[in-house]
């Protein structure tokens, strides 16, 4: 019914910049909170940015005034610029969309199927 594709990741240099992007398609009538996570080898999944259907950001302490998450509705898709990328940010990136479907009472959670970020010299 949904598919969330994630793309953009890859291998950058401490201090470059990376920009995610994560696009949803289906039957879907709206969209409301969009989201990143990450996850490093042996780490618990953990939150990154979010941004609610009105354009409320937040952030982890850890990226915040680095990475700038933004939507756009028209093509409900997600991204995730980020810049002067550290070593500790390497991790798999996940994306996460609370969707509401035509035809359906309640919205719901999907996630994408992860792109890989490495940062290394």
């Amino acid at each position: 019914q949904v598919r969330l594709v994630a793309s953009g990741g890859g291998l950058v240099q401490p201090g470059g910049s990376l920009r995610l992007s994560c696009a949803a398609s289906g039957s879907i009538s709206s969209i409301n909170f969009m989201a990143w996570y990450r996850q490093a080898p042996g780490k618990q999944r953990e939150f990154v940015a979010g941004i609610t259907s009105d354009s409320r950001t937040n952030y982890a302490d850890g990226v915040k005034g680095r990475f700038t998450i933004s939507r756009e509705n028209a093509k409900n898709t997600v991204y995730l610029q980020m810049n002067s990328l550290k070593p500790e940010d390497t991790a798999v990136y996940y994306c996460r969309q609370d969707i509401h479907l035509y035809g359906s009472t309640w919205s719901n959670d999907y996630w994408g199927q992860g792109t890989q970020v490495t940062v290394s010299s």
